[in-house]
């Protein structure tokens, strides 16, 4: 494949956020490079959901028939590579990759998503996004009237049991600790026939990925299906720190409603600048930064 060394648009991440901002710009007869790391945060899950049309297809696949239909866009180009440094040029930015390859680009789009950080406990990794989830919406259905448990303390745990309780009655929070309830959310939580443990875990026993027993350090365990889990993250770049973006108390790349970010000229999308972690929001932040990238190039051009 041939590559050009200037482009329109760079487009850092090439998961379903990238591929949609390219989407966008490659109808609107962009030059766009899609520069890719292969890195998905949800390769390890079997299946996506609430997604209309592709519910329950595994999450490669679609990717895969993105990345086809994106390249149907003669001015998209694909480059199976890791960005590792970036800069300000008199035209944009210059981009350097690990093979050392370097490309300009007059509009910068990061859709880098981010890195689930995996606690210290064995088995956890192997059943992270299989059995061990984060969302209610992207995988409860699935685990509906099963024992489930909530890996989360205070605020957050009690708000995702609001939405779990839904969907099972046998329902309990692992808060590793003393919990961190309000009386009031106590109540609620009692009312609820939601059980609080507070051993520290273990073990996660599982087949596969799949849960079966969660074992605890005082010697107990307990029968479960599905563990909600909230973990820390980290970026998989540090290209939008050198590049002078700004970062909001969650850690995520602060935009504004049309995904720009604080510094001209570039863009950020999918899991690195929002909290709600999903194939379709990706998608619709993808869209939304190609569109406002390519009406930024035309208000310069026109």
């Amino acid at each position: 494949m041939n590559l050009s060394n200037s482009y329109e648009v760079i487009i850092v991440g090439g998961s379903y956020a990238g591929l949609s901002a390219a989407m966008a710009l490659g109808r609107s007869l962009r030059s766009v490079l899609i520069i890719d790391a292969n890195k998905p945060c949800n390769r390890q899950t079997p299946h996506s959901h609430n997604f209309i049309t592709q519910d329950g297809e595994a999450p490669h696949k679609i990717a895969q028939k993105a990345k086809e239909q994106v390249l149907k866009y003669d001015t998209v180009k694909f480059l199976d590579d890791t960005a590792i440094s970036g800069k300000n040029n008199e035209k944009g930015f210059t981009i350097r990759t690990i093979a050392g390859k370097e490309f300009e680009g007059r509009k910068l789009i990061f859709a880098t998503g981010i890195k689930d950080l995996m606690p210290n406990i064995e088995g956890f990794s192997e059943c992270w996004g299989i059995s061990a989830i984060h969302c209610p919406y992207c995988h409860g259905y699935e685990f509906r009237n099963e024992k489930t448990a909530i890996m989360a303390n205070g605020d957050h745990a009690f708000h995702i049991a609001s939405l779990v309780n839904n969907l099972t009655n046998e329902l309990s929070i692992y808060t590793q600790g003393k919990p961190e309830f309000t009386d009031d959310q106590l109540k609620k939580l009692s009312n609820n026939n939601i059980a609080i443990v507070t051993d520290t875990i273990k073990t996660f026993e599982h087949s596969k990925g799949a849960i079966k027993r969660v074992l605890f350090e005082n010697g107990t365990s307990q029968t479960v299906k599905a563990i909600y889990a909230a973990l820390p993250f980290e970026h998989h770049t540090q290209l939008p720190e050198m590049l002078g973006c700004t970062f909001d108390e969650g850690g995520f790349i602060k935009t504004d409603l049309f995904q720009k970010t604080e510094i001209t000229g570039i863009y950020a999308c999918g899991d690195n600048s929002q909290k709600m972690r999903s194939v379709s929001s990706a998608v619709a932040s993808g869209t939304v930064s190609g569109a406002m990238v390519n009406y930024e190039l035309t208000q310069e051009d026109f």
